[in-house]
């Protein structure tokens, strides 16, 4: 197994935001994140990336415990929201340094980019400006590239398709699926985007209040109209 949770809780002013008694993800499942604001989806990312600490209950990477060790960051990327940018650097300098600390071969890095050309449609790479006056849109995008230049074996992207335009959205939508089934990465997206959900994933996972309410794979048109029902009345 990838993944394992067990008993993980983690409460704020006194209210429970996430309490997953067990969940276990396997190598090379897609999964799909998905429930209303508030529902413990960015939360959960953070947990599994060790950004905040649990109040109970463990998270084992592989079978190790993430606030244990750093192990599984050798194989494991994510981006969860702007705060992972360096907003003084220029996208070729996050890029850089992002290499060096994955110590990522650069012919790797560049074949990556290369297949990300058409999601950078001529905007990112060589514009001669920091991070930091790039649009929000162009932001979302340099932080993905940076997630996956160094070719994870995990990979966690909270909320990928904001800010988005629907040809990039078609574009990530595709290339993570792709990145899925040719390399066996082991994927979790978050998203209120149904549809781009919908059409990747190999499972998904329903977070209301903290708890998962539905585990379901395969993804087919019954469990779309189960969920999409589920969204109508919530």
């Amino acid at each position: 197994m990838e993944i394992e949770i067990k008993n993980l809780t983690k409460v704020y002013n006194k209210r429970t935001v996430l309490d997953i008694d067990q969940l276990t993800i396997h190598k090379g499942e897609l999964i799909g994140l998905i429930g209303n604001n508030g529902a413990g989806k960015t939360t959960m990312l953070r947990l599994l990336t060790d950004l905040i600490k649990a109040d109970s209950g463990i998270i084992f990477s592989r079978g190790r415990k993430v606030n244990r060790t750093e192990d599984w960051k050798l194989y494991t990327s994510a981006y969860i929201d702007s705060g992972f940018l360096i907003e003084f650097l220029s996208p070729e300098e996050y890029f850089e340094f992002i290499t060096l600390n994955y110590k990522t071969n650069r012919d790797e890095v560049k074949n990556v980019l290369e297949q990300l050309a058409g999601f950078m449609n001529g905007e990112i790479i060589g514009q001669r400006k920091y991070i930091r006056d790039f649009s929000t849109g162009n932001k979302q995008k340099i932080g993905i590239i940076g997630a996956l230049i160094s070719k994870p074996e995990i990979l966690f992207l909270d909320e990928p398709f904001n800010f988005l335009d629907p040809s990039s959205q078609y574009f990530i939508s595709h290339y993570l699926s792709e990145l899925n089934k040719r390399h066996r990465t082991t994927i979790i997206v978050s998203s209120h985007n149904l549809d781009c959900v919908f059409n990747i994933s190999s499972r998904i996972l329903l977070l209301d209040k903290g708890k998962i309410i539905k585990d379901s794979s395969p993804v087919d048109d019954k469990l779309r109209e189960e969920l999409n029902s589920y969204f109508k009345l919530n």
